[in-house]
């Protein structure tokens, strides 16, 4: 499986950005869609994941980090093999370099990570 994430960029503090993260290759395989986070100097966020497959019996479940909550949404669509996470109200410790990874089973590992989009919030 090949990740590719995009839509990065610079926003001002209370603005929105979506990022995308196109999947290739056996997308049939995937079972959940993940994005993280990373700022520097911190270590890896998790910020949220979507149940990509039916076979997991959740075909629609999100779930959220606590510092996104409310104001990040996650979604897929799978006839376009492409994940989303659209974030509004962003803060300034939003910037990070943003991260979208999918699990091929439920032993909680995410195997493939894309490149990484830039995000920067300004104040």
């Amino acid at each position: 499986v090949q990740l590719q994430a995009s839509g990065g960029g610079l926003v001002q503090a209370g603005g929105s950005l979506r990022l995308s993260c196109a999947a290739s290759g056996r997308t049939g395989s995937i079972l959940y869609m993940g994005w993280f986070r990373q700022a520097p100097g911190k270590e890896r966020e998790f910020v949220a994941r979507v149940t990509w497959s039916a076979r997991t019996g959740s075909r629609d479940s999100t779930y959220y980090g606590d510092s996104v909550k409310g104001r990040f949404t996650i979604s897929r669509d799978n006839a376009k093999n492409t994940g989303y996470l659209q974030m509004n109200s962003l803060k300034p410790e939003d910037t990070a370099i943003y991260y979208c990874a999918v699990q091929r089973s439920a032993s909680g590992l995410y195997e493939y990570w894309g490149q990484g989009t830039l995000v920067t919030v300004s104040s």
